[in-house]
């Protein structure tokens, strides 16, 4: 009933959006009047800022055709190295062997209800030196049942094939949520002696162990029961989706909630916006138009993938108490002694708190000193860890000499 009501709001928001946009395209044409004078112009932006919050979105492309990089400009296509059925291993390609020689660099995207689109910025300053993938995640609804199920397990194995795919020697940058998968991957790949370990690994703003300087998101995870989550955060895919009565975490809730988080700061955006708008100021009004048609469009994620990450990494912590296993498994952080590790932290992540990535250097306490390393990012949030101009200019840099640093 609740993803079936949210679908008939979307509906009647979008076409409520498509007669706002019509209206405010009327009142600004040159050839009405009215657009000259009187509050035309007024009600034109208020009515063009309301059609863009209410638009549909689904999954947007990476659009990274070409990169400009040091004066130069590279021409870019996508490639598919690894299908399977939640996620695809994708590849971007440099014309005329651009790639060639180049570190073999794994972007691991978050499942957490983005599109795997949301680290292009991320991709886009790592390409022109780096031969980059990324995991490209599906949208849950869109995957049929007949596919099976996907959890925390699935996801680590899918981690561990898209490195034995890209081969032995690559560079994994983990944002965010997967820092624990891909560490705890990285774990089993070690104590296994799997030939495909990569030569480094970045954690970035990732919640390793959340008892360390917890946050509101950390807060909304362990002040309710896993009862809690099972009851009220999981919809069923309506019947018209491919994954029509799978069980979901929807990415309406996760963005709900996101935006409920900072929700003067979004309204302060969308005013800014507006007076853009009126000012005639259309190119800072497109840049905060590009930010939220990305920042909105969300995807599904498996309830039991969810359900699992709740209880495993926020509420009982088992990969720094040294009790989380894969398959009956257990996942040991100390069997990995010859994988460098690189642990990026911003001062005003409200996200992942100081030191719950850093944790991932203590646990693994037979890795050399010379073979870890700590950034701490300082004026920087959650999203400015991979994306935008401090990224682009202090944290990049360090996350590209530490792959030359222990490049094999």
């Amino acid at each position: 009933m609740l993803y079936s009501a949210y679908e008939m709001q979307r509906a009647m928001l979008a076409g409520a959006g498509a007669t706002a946009q019509m209206t405010a395209n009327m009142l600004t044409n040159p050839a009405n009047p009215f657009a000259y004078f009187g509050g035309g112009l007024v009600l034109a932006s208020a009515l063009d800022v309301f059609a863009h919050a209410a638009e549909p979105r689904g999954k947007p492309p990476f659009g990274l055709e070409q990169v400009e990089w040091d004066g130069k400009t590279y021409e870019v296509t996508e490639e598919t190295a690894l299908q399977l059925p939640f996620g695809q291993l994708k590849r971007f390609v440099k014309k005329d062997g651009g790639n060639k020689g180049q570190p073999r660099v794994l972007i691991v995207a978050p499942m957490s209800g983005h599109f795997a689109t949301l680290l292009r910025g991320t991709v886009e300053r790592m390409i022109p030196l780096h031969d980059v993938y990324v995991t490209d995640w599906r949208d849950a609804k869109l995957v049929p049942l007949s596919e099976g199920s996907f959890d925390l397990d699935d996801y680590i194995d899918y981690v561990i094939q898209f490195l034995e795919t890209i081969g032995a020697g690559a560079h994994v940058i983990a944002v965010c949520q997967p820092s624990v998968p891909v560490y705890a991957a990285v774990a089993l790949m070690s104590g296994q002696k799997n030939e495909a370990l990569p030569a480094t690994v970045t954690l970035m703003g990732g919640p390793i162990d959340t008892r360390e300087c917890p946050t509101s998101v950390n807060g909304m995870a362990t002040n309710k029961p896993h009862a809690w989550f099972e009851q009220n955060a999981i919809a069923t895919v309506p019947a018209y989706y491919p994954g029509a009565m799978r069980q979901v975490y929807p990415g309406f809730m996760q963005l709900g909630g996101f935006m409920s988080m900072n929700l003067g700061d979004h309204m302060m955006s969308h005013w800014e916006m507006f007076k853009h708008l009126i000012e005639g100021d259309e190119d800072s009004a497109e840049r905060i138009k590009i930010f939220y048609d990305e920042y909105r469009s969300v995807c599904d994620m498996t309830a039991e993938f969810y359900l699992q990450t709740v209880d495993v990494v926020f509420q009982r912590h088992l990969l720094p108490k040294g009790q989380m296993t894969h398959r009956g498994k257990p996942v040991d952080p100390s069997a990995i002694t010859g994988v460098a590790l690189l642990a990026v932290e911003g001062e005003r992540d409200d996200i992942s708190g100081i030191g719950q990535t850093k944790a991932a250097l203590t646990l693994a306490k037979n890795l050399p000193d010379e073979k870890k390393k700590y950034y701490m990012a300082e004026g920087v949030g959650h999203y400015g860890i991979f994306n935008g101009s401090k990224w682009r200019t202090q944290i990049a840099p360090v996350v590209e000499e530490f792959i030359r640093t222990h490049g094999s």
